[in-house]
């Protein structure tokens, strides 16, 4: 799908690699600028900004799981791009920590991991991204990352599936909070795709069944989500506001 050129400012975060840097590729390509947050692969990220189409982009830094952490990633984003049209909630952690096999520590700490960085990340940013755009008067749109895993659970990662089912509520509360001010807000939720740090099980021994999830027998590709990220962000997408939109090729149905 071809879309025009908006010229707007985006601030997609985990871009370092993966979904996030596909996303940013997107937006670029249409003339937006965009601020790519890392959190610790600097070098990843800086690869990213280097292949952005298009001039005015910028690298921002940050633990987006602490409440000074996040509003640091927001303000510096805004401040090089003039302030922020788009925000991307994508950055997130996928660590296994099935119960029949983990200890009580662990689980402790998984737990607490995936919540600061999958839910309270993304509502700190939607929070400080909003309020610039109330602020400023100016709509906006604020796209959130879940996953298929939310509706057909997570055994192996538990606190993955839970924290991106909140992510999806979270999305729907703001969007009816938010509709006032001309701000709409929208998720997706991916089913398997591949990516860097995925390929070595898609080339494995569980590659065919991951692969006869979707009738398609095939994965998705991050080019496909960052796609309909890009539609969900467009001028023409604000009555999708509160939606949850499955990529996952017929592999789950709701």
């Amino acid at each position: 799908m071809n879309l025009p050129s908006t010229g707007r400012r985006v601030l997609v975060t985990g871009a370092s690699r993966g979904l996030g840097r596909a996303v940013s590729l997107a937006f670029a390509a249409q003339g937006d600028r965009v601020a790519v947050h890392y959190a610790t692969r600097s070098a990843d990220a800086r690869h990213t900004l280097e292949s952005l189409a298009g001039t005015g982009h910028t690298l921002v830094g940050g633990d987006i799981s602490d409440p000074a952490g996040a509003a640091r990633v927001a303000d510096d984003a805004a401040e090089a791009l003039g302030g922020i049209d788009i925000l991307v909630n994508n950055a997130a952690v996928n660590e296994p920590h099935p119960l029949p096999t983990t200890s009580y520590d662990d689980w402790a700490a998984a737990w607490q991991r995936h919540l600061s960085v999958n839910l309270l990340g993304t509502a700190l940013l939607s929070h400080r991204a909003a309020r610039s755009m109330i602020d400023r008067s100016t709509p906006g749109r604020i796209i959130n990352i879940g996953s298929r895993g939310a509706f057909r659970g997570e055994p192996d990662h538990p606190a993955y599936g839970a924290t991106k089912a909140a992510v999806h509520a979270l999305g729907q509360s703001l969007a009816v909070s938010l509709a006032p001010y001309g701000i709409a807000v929208a998720s997706v939720a991916p089913g398997f795709f591949t990516t860097e740090r995925v390929a070595s099980r898609l080339t494995g021994e569980e590659g065919e069944s991951i692969r006869a999830q979707s009738p398609f027998g095939r994965v998705g590709t991050a080019e496909e989500i960052a796609g309909a990220v890009v539609w969900l962000a467009s001028p023409g997408a604000e009555w999708s506001s509160g939606t949850i939109l499955d990529l996952n090729g017929a592999s789950h149905l709701r």
